[in-house]
């Protein structure tokens, strides 16, 4: 299992959200390049990069800290927030990025996101963001009249390199990750998992690499995004890692 440890960025520095509130914010380090070679000196081989402001504006806004990222690291980096057309998917790639997330264009214009998925294959990811059980857009300010697994179906020929689901109902309170749906649209579709949302300890690891052992046809749980709990230092690095390869 991979693990994925995040920057989401808010007017250039590292934050962390509660449920994806832009207004519950706690700022971790307001120097993103030296927080990106803090994980890759711990050993993780991901980066995972979100552009909060860009999610809400529709368009790139950090990309100052982003483009500082990718300068001070040497790892593969997958980036969301405020990729809404092509030229903006072409921008990300051309400077670096390994891989976009496409969320809410995955709703508003899935014909340009399967468009995408073909011509920059294994480079292209879905954001499956959920509340209640419906997809959340726009930053997860609006909320569209589909569930997560329908979003997921109606891409399962296009080729995306995985799915990032992410459950904001348990994004940065540390009550530990939606294991069961996780594991529920894992079952069921052929792209691979990413799971979000909630992780806080070594325990929601290891139950959700329970479940990757059994998730039936489909492609499984792939990784999982960390966030909140390396930055207030509640879930070891190390130990992480370590459970993660075993």
């Amino acid at each position: 299992m991979n693990l994925y440890p995040a920057i989401d960025l808010k007017d250039g520095s590292c934050v962390r959200l509660v449920q994806g509130d832009m207004a519950r914010a706690t700022v971790f380090n307001t120097d993103p390049a030296a927080q990106a070679r803090a994980f890759a000196a711990a050993g993780f081989r991901w980066l995972h990069l979100v552009d909060l402001n860009g999610a809400f504006a529709g368009r790139p806004v950090n990309g100052a800290a982003v483009d500082a990222i990718l300068g001070a690291v040497d790892l593969p980096v997958q980036l969301g927030g405020g990729i809404r057309d092509t030229a903006t998917i072409e921008l990300w790639l051309a400077r670096g990025v390994r891989r976009v997330i496409l969320g809410t264009l995955a709703v508003r214009d899935p014909a340009l996101v399967k468009a995408a998925c073909k011509r920059f294959p294994g480079r292209i990811a879905l954001g499956i963001d959920a509340r209640g059980g419906k997809v959340a857009v726009e930053g997860w300010a609006a909320t569209a009249e589909m569930t997560a697994l329908d979003l997921a179906r109606a891409f399962a020929d296009a080729g995306a390199a995985a799915i990032v689901y992410t459950d904001i109902d348990r994004d940065g309170l540390l009550q530990g990750v939606n294991v069961a749906a996780t594991a529920e649209l894992a079952g069921q579709v052929g792209t691979p998992v990413i799971a979000s949302g909630g992780i806080a300890s070594l325990a929601d690891l290891t139950a959700l690499k329970a479940a990757a052992r059994s998730t039936g046809t489909g492609a499984g749980i792939e990784g999982a995004i960390i966030g909140r709990a390396l930055y207030d230092g509640r879930l070891d690095p190390a130990a992480a890692l370590r459970l993660a390869a075993a």
